[in-house]
C-alpha cells in the first residue's frame, strides 16, 4: 500500500504514465490510497492547469471518479488523529500537506509524490521516476506471503 499526494492524482489526469502505472499495478494487487482532501485539491487545480497547458478540456469530475476506482480515498476520521505529529514533521515546510503525511503515519506506509517537502519526515518517499522500484518490491513481497 502507498499514499498518493494530490500532485500524483493531477499527473494521472494530465498525462499517461502515472495513469498507466496505477492501472498496471492495481491489477497486480498494489493498493493505492489518498486522503480525501487530495481528491479535492486535484479537482480544484486541474481546470486551471488544463487551461494553462492548452490541453483540451477533459471532464475533471469523470477523470477523478475513474481514479477513485484505482485509488481508495481515506476519510479525515482516519488520519486526523495524526495531524499534530504530521504538522510537527512538516514544520517550516508546507504544513498544508499534513493530511498526506498523516495518512502515511496512520497506515504505516510510504508516500508517492513529486513534492520535496516530504523528504526527511521519517516516512519513505517515492517519486514517479523511482516508483516502479517500490511497486516491484511490493509485488514480490505479496507473492512471497502467498506461498
Amino acid at each position: 500500500m502507498i499514499v498518493l499526494d494530490a500532485n500524483i492524482l493531477i499527473r494521472a489526469v494530465l498525462g499517461r504514465r502515472v495513469r498507466q502505472l496505477l492501472e498496471i499495478y492495481t491489477a497486480q494487487g498494489v493498493r493505492f490510497v489518498a486522503p480525501d482532501v487530495a481528491f479535492n485539491d486535484a479537482q480544484k487545480y486541474l481546470p486551471s492547469l488544463l487551461k494553462k497547458r492548452g490541453k483540451r478540456d477533459v471532464d475533471v469530475l469523470a477523470s477523478l471518479e475513474y481514479l477513485r476506482e484505482l485509488i481508495e480515498p481515506i476519510d479525515c476520521e482516519l488520519y486526523s488523529e495524526f495531524e499534530t505529529e504530521a504538522r510537527e514533521r512538516l514544520h517550516g515546510r508546507d504544513e498544508n500537506d499534513w493530511p498526506v503525511l498523516a495518512t502515511a503515519l496512520g497506515l504505516g506506509c510510504d508516500i508517492w509524490t513529486e513534492d520535496q517537502d516530504f523528504f526527511g519526515t521519517g516516512v519513505a518517499v517515492w517519486t514517479t521516476s523511482r516508483i516502479e522500484i517500490f511497486m516491484k518490491s511490493h509485488k514480490n513481497r505479496t507473492e512471497a506471503e502467498l506461498e
